[in-house]
């Protein structure tokens, strides 16, 4: 388990090594949170929180209908929250990622659906090998339609689950939700190998499909 923390910990030092030394080369040691281009006039949000936000950022891209995913930080106190106070555990914050979606061509309600089986909603303030309350698993909800959905989903999951233990997901509504410093956004396309090796060495899919059989990620 230490391992593999100690991997995270090293992967995400050596982006953001790489990520100052580009800023440096164009004359800047500022990071700058990612931003995303305007949605269009029908686009909706949905925000979750299943572990390490690369996970949930790259298993989001797949889902025909998301326009955009932010990794970033919610359901915390702290304003602006770096990395570091994140996950240093003080924070209140958990890792998530804002999608931005098409209603028209994906549904609440499906969003939700693919959600659970991306996760392990078994597991209080972990996901696979990282623990403490920013791993943990959550629905933050837009508005009382968003909660509605969201809640009834978790009801209906709890009589169809394939799996005993209880779904101890959160959902909650939306506070503010701040963008992540951009060496973690996309960061399993700007870092493959790495990205693969830390999601593979953390049991990630191998729990997935353990949990949910043929609906993992799904």
């Amino acid at each position: 388990m230490k391992q593999y923390f100690s991997l995270r910990i090293a992967t995400v030092a050596a982006a953001s090594a790489l990520a100052i030394s580009a800023l440096v080369a164009f004359g800047t040691t500022a990071q700058t949170p990612a931003t995303n281009s305007a949605p269009p006039a029908n686009a909706a949000k949905a925000i979750f929180a299943g572990g390490c936000f690369w996970c949930v950022e790259s298993d989001f891209d797949k889902v025909p209908g998301v326009i955009s995913t932010t990794s970033g930080y919610t359901g915390g106190t702290v304003a602006n929250p770096t990395y570091e106070q994140v996950s240093a555990k003080g924070s209140g914050h958990a890792e998530a990622v804002e999608i931005v979606y098409d209603p028209q061509k994906v549904t609440y309600e499906r969003l939700v659906e693919y959600f659970w089986h991306t996760i392990d909603p078994t597991t209080k303030d972990r996901q696979f090998c990282d623990s403490g309350t920013p791993y943990r698993t959550a629905i933050f909800a837009q508005d009382a339609e968003q909660l509605k959905i969201a809640q009834a989903s978790k009801a209906a999951l709890e009589k169809t689950k394939p799996f005993k233990e209880p779904v101890v997901t959160e959902i909650v509504l939306a506070t503010k939700f701040y963008p992540a410093e951009d060496y973690h956004q996309d960061y399993y396309l700007k870092n493959p190998v790495r990205y693969k090796y830390y999601r593979g060495g953390c049991g990630r899919d191998a729990r997935l499909k353990e949990l949910w059989g043929d609906k993992a990620g799904k």
